[in-house]
């Protein structure tokens, strides 16, 4: 039998896809979907290692994904518009609410190199031994043992699916060699599925994250495309901390213009300028309390 190929990772026009028989491939049986999540991984983990690919961009906006999972999992109404909103357009003082919460602790859990100290900050409900006896909870494969923290966690405290899925995300990455955690799990997990054990975890987490590293492999290109846009056309900008603008664009998934390094009017006209060379698009809609994301 001939294997399939894969291409080089040498530039953004050989940034490889997910090879079909991974994406099109049926399998049923736990040690079927295991193959096949094990290849969609390893092919992810390729992706990831480009330099081109804007990292931590990335991760801010699989955040977002994963965000508005868990807030549809609480019974909430807010989408990807309402939690960029709730975070992005806090003032000094606001409460962020239920919502905005559960949005910025997959920010915080995406943002530093995984540790601890990282899920600590991202889940201050819970005392950090719980944290890390909850994360020592996985053991075997990566898929595995980010389901048997995730058990772990929800059989102690049933309805914290947020804290349970970042620290099983976390036991994911640490188990793939990652520095960072990447969502994977929490947005195209079902409900359903967080109140499943054993062998059907692991099934419902094998078969999960064959989609999202497609997802996550599409997104990166997509990613990578865009910022080298940016970065080729931030030459060409003359304003005063336009440099430093276009590396807050190339981290975070929006970006209100008041938070820009520059004078208010300064940093609404670059935004236009950006939107304007296809740089940048706008994320609302609105005409005022606008964000911009790349």
């Amino acid at each position: 039998m001939i294997s399939a190929r894969l291409n080089p990772i040498s530039d953004l026009e050989t940034l490889p896809w997910m090879p079909a028989w991974v994406t099109s491939g049926h399998a049923e049986t736990l040690e079927d979907v295991a193959f096949f999540s094990g290849a969609a991984l390893s092919h992810l983990h390729l992706v990831l290692g480009h330099e081109e690919v804007p990292q931590a961009l990335l991760r801010d906006r699989l955040a977002l994904r994963a965000a508005e999972a868990c807030v549809a999992f609480s019974g909430r109404p807010e989408r990807a518009g309402e939690l960029r909103d709730a975070v992005h357009l806090l003032r000094p003082g606001d409460l962020p609410g239920p919502a905005g919460e559960t949005y910025l602790a997959w920010r915080r859990a995406v943002e530093r190199p995984l540790s601890l100290k990282a899920l600590c900050r991202a889940l201050p409900a819970f005392e950090p031994g719980q944290v890390a006896t909850w994360l020592d909870a996985g053991e075997g494969a990566p898929v595995a043992r980010a389901a048997m923290v995730l058990e772990a966690v929800l059989t102690k405290a049933p309805c914290a699916d947020v804290a349970a899925l970042i620290l099983a995300e976390a036991a994911l990455a640490q188990a793939l060699g990652w520095d960072h955690l990447v969502p994977l799990l929490a947005a195209d997990l079902k409900r359903t599925d967080l109140r499943k054990r054993d062998e059907d975890l692991r099934l419902a987490c094998h078969s999960v994250l064959i989609s999202s590293a497609v997802e996550a492999v599409r997104l990166a290109a997509d990613l990578a495309r865009r910022a080298a846009h940016l970065k080729a056309i931030a030459p060409k900008l003359r304003a005063k901390g336009a440099g430093d603008a276009v590396a807050m664009f190339l981290t975070r998934d929006a970006v209100a213009p008041a938070a820009l390094p520059l004078p208010d009017r300064a940093a609404r006209r670059l935004c236009d300028r950006l939107v304007d060379l296809g740089a940048v698009r706008e994320l609302t809609g609105r005409d005022t309390f606008r964000l911009y994301g790349v």
